[in-house]
Order: structure tokens, then sequence, then C-alpha cells
């Protein structure tokens, strides 16, 4: 991982050429950034350095979801975002992530994931997994009515993991209202009342 005056790293999978160059203009100030086509080519590039991978879900050949499973498995502790114009369905509760932008994505929503994500190495791991299951459930809120929601037994026990969570945290730390993590929380809580009342407006 990056250390002292090195930039960070950021592996970019995605098959769109022009997106793939999108990307890299919006980052390559900031962060090292490598680049891959496709899944066989993500493969070649996994480095022990890479910090944060965003990949995108369909690609010819080995999909994103596989990139993903092969990245969890040989560079461990790199933050996942998928980027994709696949809507999230209940699949992605188990799925390794760490957060799910759908497609088309603005040049700040993607550079305030990458530094979110950066920012995420220095919580422990009860506040890595409830960041990343808050980022699930704020895609799912997003995509699907709340009927459904309210029906998915999966929906129902990831709010059950994500209300335990909470409880741990509180009982280790009952006094972190100003801790940068809970106002990361925060932000992806009020992104699910926005799109709750957007949704409602329709």
């Amino acid at each position: 991982m990056a250390d002292g005056d090195d930039k960070p790293t950021v592996l970019v999978v995605e098959d769109e050429r022009a997106l793939i160059e999108l990307y890299v203009r919006w980052l390559e100030n900031d962060y090292e950034v490598l680049t891959a086509t496709g899944g066989e080519e993500a493969l070649e590039q996994f480095r022990d350095d890479i910090d944060v991978a965003l990949l995108d879900r369909l690609m010819p050949g080995m999909s994103g979801d596989e990139v993903l499973e092969h990245l969890r498995e040989e560079v461990p502790d790199c933050k996942v975002a998928m980027v994709t114009a696949v809507e999230p369905d209940f699949d992605v509760i188990s799925m390794g992530f760490d957060d799910y932008l759908t497609k088309p994505v603005e040049r700040e929503e993607l550079v305030e994931t990458v530094e979110g994500l950066l920012s995420r190495t220095a919580f422990d791991e009860i506040e890595q997994e409830l960041y990343a299951l808050s980022s699930k459930q704020a895609a799912l809120r997003s995509s699907k009515p709340k009927e459904e929601l309210d029906e998915s037994e999966e929906f129902s026990e990831l709010q059950e993991r994500i209300d335990e969570l909470r409880g741990d945290l509180d009982a280790a730390m009952p006094d972190m209202e100003d801790d940068d993590f809970v106002a990361m929380v925060r932000d992806i809580e009020d992104g699910e009342d926005d799109a709750e009342r957007g949704g409602d407006d329709e």
C-alpha cells in the first residue's frame, strides 16, 4: 500500500476505452492509475500495492464479479468499488465489494468514492464492515421499491447485521459522535434519504 510521498494506486477495470480515459484524467493527478480493458488483463495487473480498484460488472469474457473474487484472494487489503450500469440486486449483499456506483458517474462522485475508500483503511474491521454493508443497503434502497425491500429476507438480514455492528461500535466507543467514521456513515444515510424522497416524488 502507498506510504510516504508515494501516490496511492488505483486500478480501473472497464471495457469501454472512452471511460477508462475519462477516469484516468479525473484521477491521474492524485493517484497512480493502472488500467485494464477486461478481466484477464485485470488479473495481470494485480499487485500488492493496489489501494483501490474500480470494477465494471459487465465485460466480455471474465465478469467484474469474477475479477472481484480473484482480487479478494490475491490483494485482500484492496478497497473495491463496483462502477457499473447494472442496477444492484439482492445478490450484491454477499459480494465482497466496499462501495457500489451506478453509471453514469460524475467526476465528483468518483473522486469522493476513491477518497472515501482510502480513508477507510484507518478504521478497524467492524467499522469497515459496517461501512461496506451500509453502502450495499444504500444501493439497494436507491434501486428497489420499498415494498420489495420489506419482503426480502436477504435485506432484512442485512439490516439486522448493520444493527448488530452499530451496537458493537456503540459499546466499544460510546462517545464517538464526532468521529470521522460516524460522519461518513451519515453521508451514506443522507444519500438514502434523498433517494427515498426522490422515489416518493415520482
